[in-house]
């Protein structure tokens, strides 16, 4: 392609006739020519503010907002041939866009991952294979646990023992304290402040729209450098009435996703990140509570943090623990992962799978991946992989975003269902080609993959084989004696020690010690993930890309002391400001 336009003559860019004044373009009444849109590519017209609109004899008409663009975007406009500026308003260029190009959009959207790193290309029988053997040793060990059972404890033990071992280096690799910045926490001046664009998907969010715009109006970050990006599927009328009801600042803009094949949160980030202005994309989820002083730490990280950093996760705290014994437990699993695990596998040079919210990233960086996976129901997890083997590195953030907990069980066993199932396909996606995976990542971050991807969903799988060590004894029917059985309860042991410590200490990292005498309730807790393992492992033939969603506002969160909702920053936290501007937001 590239050969292709140098071989074009050069853009020629022509001002306007007096006959085709500006007070005469209306690109909503008068739609432009699609096939114009496709030659220069949807994407790149809403980056630039152009419109390739009309043919007007052997011309292009091009509607901007000023001739710049058009000069600036020469290259990309060779394949018009001739082409005429026409003036036109920026919000009108956009949205003349949004409604010529929606079909455009929404194919990119849904394909913007290359094939070969996509859910949507993925053989699914090509699982039949792992997944047979796991489930008819399952099986087994139910129809005949004398005879197999030996043999079911023994890969469940293996499968138990690699997980607490990369848990245990995860553990003790997170106690490093990294070395502090040169310019250690100096705030940035006002002109290097990056603009940064919040993508925030709603969908069936009546009880937290509102609620959502209070929160984001503590952050404390300009106005004129922040870009609040508001996700509503199409159709959905319920979020629309909750945000048509509320104010809504002048940096907002309410980004309508047009219906297509799928229904997905990575294909609504894909279709938002072309009306997107900034240069740092940040990911919120509807309930979020991020601290004030967020963003301010975003850019001042990124500015001391070399180019290869393209993506900073942040630490998820739930607020609402004291909801249930479900709550207590989902909190001490998140401080464990994201205080202690985490931080941990990315001091030790692992890929991380990343959290779905709280996420910032370079744009570019995401551009050069090729953006989410539209069909990837875990699309956090596969993108911190993927940007891992395109030579980019992911680093903590010491600010914390607090959320409500999915404390109910039928709800929280779907959640679970749609991460392990988006673990299950995300390893078989990167597993495609295993020797290009081991190429890019080398032997020791393709064996913590493995771990982190498969070992996850095949621990759960495996919990009932687990679960009949223990059990079978008591019916007379144990399959192991002497150092054997000594040697499989050690690795049990230890797998819980492990697990027990990680949460402790996450627990007191994230300021909530009294949670540590909730961890004895996890061995109710966990055996829920067994039902969602395979639950997901169904689905992952009969509805490998539908997206159970999670119903929020359900738990009362209890006031901060400063007035505030919010989770507590891990470091220091700025005072929030106010929004000094209200208007009614941009509708793209």
């Amino acid at each position: 392609m590239m050969a292709t336009r140098a071989a074009q003559p050069a853009t020629r860019i022509h001002a306007a006739p007096d006959r085709l004044a500006a007070a005469t373009v209306d690109p909503l009444a008068d739609p432009a020519d699609i096939d114009l849109i496709r030659m220069v590519g949807a994407g790149l017209c809403l980056r630039h503010g152009l419109l390739p609109w009309r043919r007007s004899g052997g011309t292009v008409l091009v509607l901007a907002e000023d001739g710049a663009a058009l000069a600036g975007q020469a290259a990309a406009l060779a394949p018009l041939g001739r082409v005429r500026h026409i003036p036109c308003p920026a919000a009108l260029v956009r949205a003349g866009l949004r409604r010529a190009a929606a079909p455009l959009l929404v194919a990119e959207a849904e394909t913007r991952t290359p094939p070969a790193f996509s859910c949507r290309s993925l053989p699914l029988q090509a699982l039949r294979g792992p997944v047979m053997v796991v489930a008819v040793l399952a099986l087994a060990v139910l129809l005949a646990p004398a005879a197999t059972g030996a043999m079911a404890v023994t890969v469940a033990a293996i499968v138990v023992a690699a997980n607490a071992l990369l848990r245990l280096a995860a553990l003790v690799a997170s106690r490093v304290r990294p070395a502090p910045a040169p310019d250690g926490d100096a705030p940035l001046a006002p002109a290097r402040l990056p603009v940064i664009s919040l993508l925030v998907p709603l969908f069936h969010e009546r009880e937290v729209a509102a609620h959502l715009l209070a929160r984001l109006e503590r952050l404390d970050y300009p106005r004129d450098r922040l870009d609040l990006c508001l996700i509503l599927e199409d159709g959905d009328d319920l979020t629309r009435a909750a945000l048509d009801a509320a104010t809504l600042p002048d940096h907002a803009q309410v980004i309508e996703v047009p219906a297509g094949t799928i229904r997905t949160k990575p294909r609504a980030l894909n279709f938002a990140l072309n009306f997107a202005r900034g240069s740092i994309i940040g990911i919120y989820d509807a309930e979020d509570r991020p601290d004030p002083g967020q963003l301010l730490q975003v850019a001042r990280h990124f500015a001391r943090a070399e180019p290869r950093v393209a993506c900073l996760q942040g630490v998820l705290d739930y607020d609402n623990h004291r909801s249930n014994w479900i709550a207590r437990c989902f909190t001490l699993e998140y401080a464990a992962w994201f205080r202690v695990i985490l931080p941990g596998l990315q001091r030790m040079g692992l890929a991380i799978p990343l959290g779905g919210t709280t996420l910032f990233l370079r744009r570019h960086a995401i551009e050069d991946v090729g953006g989410w996976d539209a069909h990837n129901v875990t699309e956090d997890a596969d993108l911190g992989i993927r940007l891992f083997r395109c030579g980019y590195r992911t680093e903590m953030l010491a600010s914390a975003t607090g959320e409500e907990a999915n404390a109910r069980v039928w709800p929280w066993i779907r959640q679970r269902t749609r991460w392990l199932k988006g673990y299950a396909l995300t390893w078989a996606v990167h597993m495609r080609d295993p020797v290009r995976l081991w190429r890019d990542l080398g032997p020791w971050r393709f064996l913590g993959l493995q771990i982190v991807l498969l070992g996850t969903v095949t621990q759960f799988l495996l919990a009932p084989v687990v679960l009949s060590f223990w059990l079978l004894p008591l019916f007379g029917q144990a399959p192991f004696a002497g150092i054997w059985a000594w040697l499989l309860l050690s690795i049990f042991l230890l797998a819980e020690g492990v697990n027990a410590v990680a949460a402790g200490l996450g627990a007191i990292r994230a300021g909530k010690a009294r949670l540590i005498a909730a961890i004895p309730l996890l061995h109710l807790y966990f055996p829920m993930a067994s039902v969602a393992a395979w639950r997901a492992l169904s689905q992952v033939f009969d509805a490998p890309f539908h997206w159970e969603k999670t119903a929020h506002g359900i738990f009362e969160i209890p006031a901060q002391p400063d007035g505030g909702t919010g989770g507590g920053a891990v470091g220091d936290t700025p005072s929030a400001s106010s929004f000094s501007r209200v208007m009614k937001a941009r509708e793209i």
